[in-house]
């Protein structure tokens, strides 16, 4: 049995994550001693939950989006002393949609046109979403670029045509929509089209409590979802 101590427990994913672990009987969620330490909070709240769990010496899988650089900095640090499993996105499926992406890319030249577009519920507050800057590092990692310097996010404020090994990003919001994301390789009279839709959180809660069971025993290090899926 796994137990899971949960930060952000009253929020949309922890409710999630708490239904998908009442489903199974080889984990659960509590309140004081815990196994794994596992994040959905907010960012600013990211530091403090670190040190907790380097402090505990627990494993900590971290799914909550909208980090910078300076987050990454801090797992980073953490990683050193403690297991550490961090993702934009906890879908098993998503997952693999990136290793297949990256595949794509890296079999493709730049002459087929890489375009990402997202779509999300009313109320989300990142852009473009976590697991679309999953996707498009996926891409940038298989033509071997940094995907910073190809990004091109901002179109409706520019004038002028596709430059070409630009890696483009689309978001929508509105509605429920708990996540759809498609990657689109254009060359001339031909497209590839990989996609991803959730129907409902629960794919992502089932993947975060697959990772908290995984990365129980492992040593001191950063993990990714890759490593759950055997990918890696």
């Amino acid at each position: 049995m796994t137990s899971i101590g949960l930060f952000g427990a009253s929020g949309r994913m922890g409710s999630a994550i708490a239904e998908a672990a009442a489903d199974r009987d080889d984990v659960s969620i509590v309140d004081e001693q815990c196994d794994v330490m596992v994040d959905f909070s907010a960012p600013e709240g990211l530091e403090a939950h670190l040190e907790e769990a380097v402090e505990r010496g627990k494993p900590i899988v971290i799914g909550t989006t909208g980090l910078d650089e300076r987050h990454q900095v801090m797992i980073d640090a953490a990683a050193e002393r403690i297991p550490v499993l961090q993702a934009a996105n906890m879908s098993l499926g998503v997952n693999l949609l990136a290793h297949l992406v990256r595949q794509t890319a890296e079999r493709l030249g730049e002459e087929w046109d890489v375009e990402i577009v997202e779509m999300h519920h009313r109320h989300k507050v990142d852009a473009p979403s976590g697991t679309a800057l999953l996707l498009g590092e996926a891409a940038a990692e298989g033509r071997e670029v940094d995907l910073a310097r190809v990004s091109e996010r901002g179109r409706c404020t520019k004038a002028g045509p596709r430059k070409q090994g630009e890696i483009g990003f689309a978001a929508l919001r509105g509605g429920s929509v708990a996540g759809d994301h498609q990657v689109i390789f254009a060359s001339d009279d031909e497209r590839i089209e990989l996609g991803h839709r959730a129907e409902s959180r629960a794919i992502f809660a089932r993947g975060a409590v697959a990772a908290a069971i995984w990365i129980e025993d492992k040593p001191a290090g950063r993990y990714s979802m890759n490593d759950v899926l055997g990918l890696t």
